[in-house]
């Protein structure tokens, strides 16, 4: 297989020093960093850092665009501190590279030792798309489509105008993220037109990971975020807004900083600061953590089990309990 054109940190590649000597000081230097792959994998076997527990959040464009970013968030519990170690923008196909052979290069550099996998679009079909359909949703005897049902008629006592539900193209995570929070949170649907392709692109991404994944919505994740850090909500509600979206990310990343959440070197602040995408492959990270802490919800009772489900912080998050 061909090298590939990913900088190991995802920043631009340095040029190789003249001198020897040099070289092998610089080299040294860089594996001294905490954001070294190398550092990381010691800690893991029992380095002075002690166990690390390492989260990737991936957050796509489509697949001829150039917006697809890649985070990873590590949590040392020894020392209760979690770190952005790694951010990469802007990730793009070359004449001999896919965008996507190069997420898999990402990924592969770690060795397996990934706790989570978090995506900001599904990487599923509904369910109706996955198995045998029965050719209607009048007489449709399958639990989601039942769900769906008492969830529809429940909303037409209070909503109109009333629609029916397309089980083709859209999930009960969907419809439940709408109206059951403190906030109407309207999630795409799954095969919508918009979408769709990028449900593609995760699909095929996910085909080669052995690792746990999850389906994040960074528009909920920062909202439940920033609540708990008692962020503004203009900022929480706008912060994908092309005018104004990057006050609201600073104002956020500030709020993380300032509560000593997490630790992010301040070229990767000012990265996500300039760039959503960036910004929401950290949130969907951070969130693959606070699953991992048992600070996301858990699937409301009754919500079929076949369905997705995506992972959302707490309303209240203790960000004393790591």
């Amino acid at each position: 297989m061909s090298k590939s054109r990913v900088p190991s940190h995802g920043r631009k590649a340095s040029k190789p020093s003249v001198k020897k000597k040099v070289a092998k000081k610089a080299t040294k230097r860089r594996v001294a960093k905490p954001r070294s792959v190398a550092k990381a994998s010691r800690a893991t076997s029992g380095s002075h850092s002690g166990e690390v527990h390492r989260f990737f959040g991936i957050s796509l464009g489509g697949g001829k665009t150039d917006k697809a970013c890649v985070a990873v968030v590590e949590y040392y519990p020894k020392h209760k501190k979690v770190f952005l170690s790694r951010l990469v923008e802007k990730i793009k196909s070359d004449e001999v590279h896919s965008a996507d052979f190069k997420i898999h290069e990402i990924i592969d550099q770690y060795r397996g030792e990934i706790d989570s996998i978090a995506f900001d679009v599904p990487f599923r079909f509904p369910v109706c798309l996955r198995e045998n359909c029965c050719g209607g949703i009048e007489d449709c005897p399958k639990p989601h489509i039942k769900w769906m049902w008492d969830y529809t008629r429940k909303l037409h006592k209070k909503k109109k105008p009333r629609k029916l539900f397309t089980p083709y193209t859209q999930r009960c995570v969907e419809m439940y993220l709408s109206s059951e929070l403190e906030e109407p949170f309207i999630l795409q649907h799954a095969m919508g037109a918009n979408c769709a392709p990028l449900l593609a692109r995760a699909m095929y991404i996910r085909r080669r990971l052995e690792h746990k994944c999850i389906e994040v919505f960074p528009k909920l994740s920062v909202w439940r975020i920033g609540r708990s850090l008692h962020v503004m909500k203009s900022h929480l509600l706008f912060h994908k807004h092309s005018v104004g979206g990057d006050d609201s990310r600073r104002a956020i990343l500030n709020a993380l900083s300032t509560h000593n959440i997490a630790f992010v070197y301040d070229q990767d602040v000012k990265l996500m600061i300039e760039n959503n995408h960036a910004f929401e492959a950290f949130i969907c990270a951070l969130t693959g953590f606070l699953s991992f802490k048992g600070l996301t919800e858990s699937r409301p009772e009754g919500f079929p089990e076949e369905e997705d489900w995506i992972d959302f912080p707490l309303s209240s998050i203790k960000w004393n309990s790591f």
